[in-house]
């Protein structure tokens, strides 16, 4: 099995948090397949709270068990490519029982197929609308799953939803098991970061647009503003060379120039992570150092060092001390697109980009190098930097 893989998705000696749920877990299950209709196991924490360990714990003890139908969906093609090279390694493990869940649902109802057990892995990236695009034509990929199994098992974190197609909040999740049975398996305990609750807490602050402060220095987690981007990048480099998987990653907002689409900030250019069909995923790739990550690329996966360029819809405002997001300026424009069954407002499209900048400031388990595209909000964490 893959180091980098098995480090990120198994854990050799897991925590009694961890094991409860499991424990707890297992016993839904069971009840599960002797019931009449379709429930619903939801395991809900945020992002580093290791909720790919426990699942994968479960899809190793069903998924290798012969007396049970199952299958693994994610949406999020890169995972798609590590859970692929994972199931490769593990014995009694069907790599073809790993799909993403357009390819799965298609399959099954047109072969009039159902399952046991339908682990589904960052949930909130299902589709809760028609993609016709896409090849789906239902109208919410989690009801059609339900009809498919006993029981489904479903990754939720309602802070890593970015765009319309995808939105989910647990309103809509509770509205789409309806009278099914479910229930709630909370995981609010920090696995990836070594990072303390208060640097955790600054992070979360600053998407959100609280009043800005100095980052906390109470860990052995390693912070760094850098005034520029270039100077990001060659610390980030000497870091992979060191202990491997860092990486520059940033948010949406840098225009095409000259039909390049790259992200250039000072001595800075590089391209954006582009996707590629080779199965090696792309953190993982060593060419991908001199690229770009963006959460298409990384959602899910954990790095050891993150370089993270805030990119041109993030600003300042002085008056409230606060960093602000400026949707017009965001260039991926997936985000916006309209759906006839509900409507969002510009604080909710702001809370989408905030989220795609939460999630890749916590990609780093050691550290977070930090810079800014916008002078006045790069200057300001500067300056709080050398306060301290």
């Amino acid at each position: 099995m893959n180091k980098i893989l098995k480090a990120q998705f198994f854990v050799d000696d897991l925590s009694d948090d961890q094991k409860t749920v499991i424990t707890n877990i297992n016993g839904y299950i069971k009840q599960g397949l002797t019931g009449d209709t379709s429930s619903v196991a939801i395991i809900q924490g945020a992002a580093g709270t290791g909720k790919s360990v426990v699942l994968m714990e479960l899809v190793r003890q069903y998924m290798t068990d012969s007396r049970y139908k199952t299958s693994l969906v994610v949406n999020h093609p890169e995972l798609y490519k590590a859970y692929q090279d994972l199931a490769e390694s593990i014995p009694n493990m069907k790599v073809k029982s790993i799909r993403r869940p357009t390819s799965l649902i298609n399959y099954a109802q047109k072969n009039h197929k159902k399952y046991d057990i339908i682990f589904v892995d960052e949930a909130h990236l299902l589709y809760s609308k028609s993609e016709p695009y896409a090849h789906y034509r239902g109208q919410n990929q989690l009801t059609d799953l339900m009809n498919l199994a006993k029981v489904v098992v479903v990754v939720y974190d309602f802070d890593q939803v970015f765009q319309s197609k995808m939105y989910w909040d647990k309103d809509l999740l509770f509205k789409t098991i309806g009278s099914h049975p479910y229930k709630m398996f909370d995981m609010n305990f920090q696995y990836r970061m070594v990072a303390s609750d208060e640097q955790v807490a600054w992070m979360d602050d600053l998407t959100a647009q609280k009043p800005l402060k100095a980052f906390p220095e109470n860990s052995d987690f390693k912070f760094k503003m850098f005034d520029t981007a270039g100077e990001l990048f060659e610390n980030i480099k000497k870091r992979n060379k060191e202990v491997g998987m860092s990486r520059v990653v940033a948010t949406s907002g840098f225009p095409r120039i000259d039909g390049r689409h790259n992200v250039e900030m000072d001595t800075f250019n590089l391209p954006w992570d582009e996707w590629d069909p080779q199965r090696t995923h792309w953190a993982k790739r060593e060419g991908s150092i001199t690229q770009v990550g963006t959460i298409y690329t990384l959602q899910g996966f954990d790095l050891n060092y993150v370089g993270m360029i805030i990119g041109p819809s993030f600003g300042y405002d002085k008056a409230t001390d606060t960093m602000t997001i400026i949707p017009e300026k965001y260039s991926h424009k997936e985000i916006f697109k309209k759906r006839k069954d509900m409507k969002f407002t510009q604080d909710e499209y702001k809370t989408f980009i905030a989220n795609v900048l939460n999630v890749l400031m916590k990609r780093g388990k050691y550290g977070l190098y930090l810079t800014a595209y916008d002078d006045a909000l790069r200057q300001r964490l500067m300056e709080l930097e050398s306060e301290k």
